[in-house]
């Protein structure tokens, strides 16, 4: 008869601390993450501060006017146009991850479709100079977004929802 009251006594107790640890081990792992979260906050801030700066700076129209051609020559300066492009994504290739798989792919879609923006401008038959591909990418721009418009807009509908 004693021993009934104390089994169920120590059943009691035994889910009751089994609980009390689990909660404990839920607590202790929020207060991690939300510590985590205020660390990690500015450092995804950062990151989508320098795509940005990535996309504007592979714009077609900002690009042809920071990238002037060194000589006459179409192919030269379409290779330094890419070469440029290339190298700032590069820059930037450790920012992936901080930034979201989907912004990362549209990302990387932005800069390879103003590289075939480009070689698609190169391959027209008036093109024939460098300046003459300065002066058909710009005027394709003027027709048409940038390919890196859409990213940007994506880059900031994204840093919206962080808040």
């Amino acid at each position: 008869m004693y021993t009934l009251p104390t089994l169920v006594t120590g059943i009691i107790a035994y889910y009751f601390f089994k609980e009390h640890t689990k909660n404990e081990d839920g607590r202790r792992r929020f207060l991690l993450k939300k510590d985590l979260q205020v660390h990690a906050m500015p450092l995804r801030l950062q990151a989508y501060e320098r795509m940005v700066l990535f996309l504007e700076r592979i714009t077609p129209s900002k690009l042809l006017i920071r990238v002037t051609p060194t000589s006459e020559d179409k192919d030269l300066y379409e290779d330094l146009l890419i070469r440029t492009i290339e190298q700032e994504f590069e820059h930037n290739l450790s920012q992936q991850i901080y930034v979201s798989d989907k912004c990362w792919s549209i990302l990387v879609t932005s800069k390879n479709a103003t590289i075939q923006l480009i070689r698609k401008a190169s391959m027209l038959e008036k093109t024939d100079s460098a300046n003459k591909l300065r002066e058909v990418v710009l005027t394709e721009m003027m027709e048409r977004h940038a390919p890196t418009d859409a990213a940007l807009a994506f880059i900031k509908e994204e840093v919206k929802s962080l808040w």
